[in-house]
């Protein structure tokens, strides 16, 4: 029985309370319908962790390995889709969790940088996929192409189950490990001389990205993970001042992406993921462009 359907009829009344104070045609229905109450109560746990975990992607310099995770599980996602999965997902987190473990060894032990391991493994995975949809899966359909760019009404309660048991083990481990995760982070060689266990807390690292990545699939897309996992921190970090304020700012820049890309995706009757990523963009843009304009503005009254 699905543990996530008692939780989104607990919301339910309060998701409906809202929705005579949300703007639009289409997009109150988000409030109201329990088909996409179930959708944006998956886009706003999937955005809150890509924010704690995207900032520390940033730091380690790993962009490329979200980007890169996400189309390993897209491979997942065909096989699963293939064998007539309930939900694709539990196929992609598999792949995608053994295929973390497998880069994280290759550039461990020196076999291979960090970028060339994820750029193979994100090639030839995506490649497994179209492959076996094209021999038996039909090719790309409409509900393949959800899983490629986001569509919210894919999102099943045995998905939404999947959404919530990541967010929940990623948020927790977090909260555990998060004093150890920023010292390897700031200084991986210190970390070890204190004695933290370096390797298998960058392990535990690769492992939940993994997972994090998944969980957002459905929301986002394969090919757009980077928009709410990477976006978000690197805006966020135009503005902040401290690790803390980083945060913070990248959980706002995060979550009005998504409201603001789920309102113009109903209301413009557009894709989800593909309106959420654009307007990530634009909120990087426009704070850029605003913090461009400050300091320019502050050099010529201070030369």
């Amino acid at each position: 029985m699905s543990f996530s359907k008692p939780i989104v009829e607990f919301l339910s009344p309060l998701l409906e309370l809202i929705a005579p104070l949300v703007p639009g045609d289409v997009f109150p229905y988000f409030f109201q319908l329990q088909i996409l109450q179930k959708s944006l109560i998956a886009s706003l746990l999937v955005t809150i962790v890509a924010g704690f975990y995207g900032s520390f992607l940033l730091m380690r310099n790993l962009a490329l390995m979200g980007d890169g995770l996400a189309h390993v599980s897209f491979g997942g996602v065909a096989i699963g889709i293939v064998l007539g999965a309930t939900s694709p997902l539990w196929y992609a987190l598999l792949f995608s969790v053994i295929s973390a473990v497998l880069i994280f060894e290759l550039q461990e032990r020196d076999i291979l940088t960090g970028d060339a391991s994820i750029a193979i493994f994100l090639t030839g995975m995506l490649a497994l996929g179209l492959v076996v949809l094209r021999i038996w899966g039909g090719g790309i359909t409409s509900d393949i192409e959800g899983y490629l760019f986001g569509n919210l009404l894919l999102i099943s309660f045995e998905d939404l189950d999947l959404i919530i048991l990541v967010a929940v083990l990623s948020l927790g481990s977090l909260f555990i490990l998060h004093n150890a995760l920023l010292a390897t982070t700031m200084d991986s060689l210190a970390a070890r001389v204190q004695g933290l266990p370096v390797r298998w807390i960058g392990l535990w690292f690769s492992v939940t990205i993994a997972a994090v990545v998944v969980s957002m699939v459905q929301v986002i897309g394969t090919l757009l993970v980077t928009a709410l996992l990477v976006t978000p921190a690197a805006t966020a970090q135009l503005v902040g001042r401290s690790y803390r304020g980083c945060m913070l700012w990248t959980q706002f820049f995060g979550l009005a992406s998504v409201m603001i890309g789920l309102y113009a995706s109903s209301e413009l009757k557009t894709g989800s993921g593909s309106m959420i990523a654009l307007v990530s963009a634009i909120i990087f843009g426009l704070v850029l462009f605003g913090r461009t304009m400050y300091f320019n503005k502050t050099k010529n009254l201070n030369p």
